[in-house]
């Protein structure tokens, strides 16, 4: 892991764990998003997201050492990726990057990265 990351520089760890524990507290309650959850318990998808998100910034690969490449749109064929659930999907990864505290440059950095990957995994437009 280099020390000079993104992952780094926004706190490391502690930072991707708060940013997803507040995300999926949206999702947990939304009612587009959380069906598409096969386990009851969120926990381990908001682990699979964290390890994901920490190897993409700079952080340690533990998600590829575990789980091979991401394969993100693989990942999600099997649920329906609709406008309506990337905008749920966006609204609560908003919700949770706005509480934290990071700088402009990182904040609005981490939001470009999560808009395109947001908009990456449609897959249909039917309701």
């Amino acid at each position: 892991m280099r020390s000079d990351s993104f992952y780094t520089a926004v706190g490391g760890h502690d930072t991707f764990v708060a940013l997803v524990d507040r995300f999926y507290e949206g999702v947990a309650t939304d009612p587009v998003l959380k069906p598409m959850y096969p386990e009851e318990d969120l926990g381990p998808a908001a682990q699979r997201l964290t390890l994901f998100l920490e190897q993409y910034w700079g952080g340690p690969t533990t998600y590829s050492d575990e789980r091979g490449h991401p394969r993100l749109r693989m990942r999600h064929a099997p649920y329906k990726v609709n406008p309506d659930a990337r905008d749920r999907w966006l609204l609560h990864m908003r919700t949770a990057l706005d509480s934290l505290d990071l700088a402009p440059l990182h904040k609005a950095e981490l939001w470009d990265y999560l808009e395109r990957a947001a908009h990456s995994m449609l897959n249909t437009f039917e309701d």
